[in-house]
C-alpha cells in the first residue's frame, strides 16, 4: 500500500459526503485526517477510515509551494487547491 502524504487529494467513497474532495493532512494505520478548508477546517479535521477514501496521488502546485516555502498551510490554500483540481477535471 502506498503511503498517504500530507497535501495529497482524496475523494470520499462512503458516507454522507460521498464524492467530496479533501486534502490529506495526516494519516495513521487505520484513519486519514482530512480538511477541505470550508466545512472541515484545519482546526477541525475529518477523521475517515482509509478504505472509505479514494486517494489521488497528486499534490496540487499551490500546496507544494506552501510546503516548500515552509509556510503554515491555511484554509484558503486548501480551498484554492480543491477548486483548481475540480476546474482542471472538468476541462479534460
Amino acid at each position: 500500500m502506498r503511503e498517504f502524504v500530507k497535501g495529497m487529494l482524496a475523494k470520499s467513497k462512503a458516507g454522507h459526503d460521498i464524492g467530496k474532495l479533501y486534502v490529506v493532512m495526516d494519516a495513521d494505520d487505520e484513519y486519514v485526517y482530512l480538511a477541505d478548508g470550508i466545512h472541515k477546517t484545519l482546526d477541525k479535521l475529518k477523521k475517515k477510515k482509509r478504505k472509505h477514501i479514494q486517494i489521488i496521488y497528486k499534490i496540487p502546485v499551490i500546496l507544494q509551494q506552501v510546503m516548500k516555502d515552509g509556510k503554515e498551510m491555511q484554509n484558503e490554500h486548501l480551498k484554492k487547491a480543491i477548486k483548481d483540481y475540480e476546474n482542471n477535471q472538468q476541462e479534460v
